[in-house]
């Protein structure tokens, strides 16, 4: 078996969806085989591996419209540093072909600016669909959500995005909610 501490950590960009009730968009994971977050019902935000020569908010940019089909957001921030997690030793060595022992993430903040039918969680070509279902959330609620091993990167880029959350009509309820029900995917 391979040592994990001698293997790299994979290059990835993310970001944080926020309406303008300063909820977070999550997409609940779809499952696949050799997925890095294993079997569950586990809810992440967009993010994804930086391809060679890609520079981080662009792979971020990408990732937001191949995994919910959103092109209009505005970026906002960016975190200061890579924000890093290793996987759990079960999946070590099968998440990502063996290549990799976690990774290490750019993480971006972007206003969503579009209306909920812009949001297709639709594979585009050449692509498998990530999320089933998607929701908004509060900024807070994020690191409960999420994988375990992901959790500690969730909760550094929920306090590096707080003050984006402030402000905004977040005692009001979105308009834009569909109560507790879930947005599944459109087919």
């Amino acid at each position: 078996m391979t040592d994990p501490t001698t293997l790299p950590y994979r290059p990835c960009a993310g970001v944080m969806l926020l309406n303008a009730y300063g909820h977070v968009f999550v997409g609940r994971r779809s499952e696949r085989k050799g997925a890095s977050e294993g079997h569950g019902q586990w809810w992440q935000m967009p993010q994804g591996g930086i391809d060679k020569g890609e520079a981080a908010e662009d792979a971020a940019r990408r990732e937001l419209w191949e995994e919910t089909g959103v092109r209009n957001a505005t970026f906002l921030a960016q975190t200061e540093d890579w924000l890093v997690y290793d996987l759990p030793p079960e999946l070590v060595g099968v998440a990502w072909k063996g290549k990799y022992r976690g990774q290490k993430q750019m993480w971006y903040a972007a206003r969503f600016e579009g209306t909920e039918r812009d949001i297709d969680l639709k594979p585009r070509p050449d692509h498998k669909a990530e999320f089933d279902a998607w929701r908004w959330v509060p900024m807070g609620d994020l690191p409960a959500l999420v994988v375990p091993f992901k959790r500690a990167v969730y909760t550094a880029v929920v306090a590096a995005f707080a003050p984006l959350g402030l402000g905004v009509e977040s005692g009001s309820k979105p308009v834009t909610r569909h109560g507790a029900r879930e947005n599944a995917a459109r087919r």
